[in-house]
């Protein structure tokens, strides 16, 4: 099963191509929208080498991968209408064990779209497609202890508290000192809404 599009009231989220490589580019040159993951904005050079893992991330479990999130609204120019990016992938960060069945689920939007709904609404689409298509038996995302906007979006999905936990950082950003936290939905329990 190939990694799928997908839709919602107001988004169109297209799996990520190369050819969305300048949108990666805008959506990380912003350091606000990085703070809680690198600190900083990234370089160019970063996005594409990024690119690159994100593109691999869709090849190992069909139907996961990255989806580029766009207005559905066909009265703006594409570049008008990119939201941000929304994962779905296979465990691959440091903390989180290699387990089958399960998925990280994850997203960042731009600036000028927060405060929205957007998070919320693709993320909601991505567990539906994570425990209905793909069936997955847990969705679970992580964040700074600190970033209260991400855990909001995560509770508002319906997703709990998991456990907190730290990581080791090369280049701590601040709040890393506070630790990083993990909430989850099971399959069982995205049933029973």
């Amino acid at each position: 099963m190939p990694q799928p599009p997908l839709q919602t009231a107001r988004l169109d989220l297209v799996p990520l191509a190369d050819e969305h490589l300048e949108l990666e580019v805008e959506l990380d040159s912003d350091p606000d929208v990085l703070r809680y993951l690198w600190g900083r904005a990234r370089t160019r050079d970063e996005v594409e080498r990024n690119h690159v893992q994100r593109r691999r991330r869709a090849e190992v479990v069909d139907g996961l991968g990255m989806w580029v999130g766009f207005l559905r609204t066909v009265e703006r120019a594409p570049e008008d209408r990119f939201v941000g990016l929304w994962m779905l992938t296979p465990p691959h960060g440091p903390s989180q064990d290699r387990v089958t069945g399960e998925a990280d689920l994850g997203y960042r939007i731009l600036r000028r779209h927060w405060r929205q709904g957007f998070a919320s609404e693709g993320s909601r689409e991505l567990l539906r497609h994570g425990f209905e298509v793909v069936g997955l038996s847990r969705i679970f995302a992580q964040t700074m202890a600190v970033n209260a906007g991400s855990r909001a979006t995560m509770t508002s999905i319906g997703m709990q508290f998991a456990r907190a936990f730290h990581e080791h950082h090369d280049d701590p950003v601040p709040g890393s000192e506070q630790g990083e936290v993990e909430y989850e939905l099971r399959r069982e329990d995205w049933e029973l809404r």
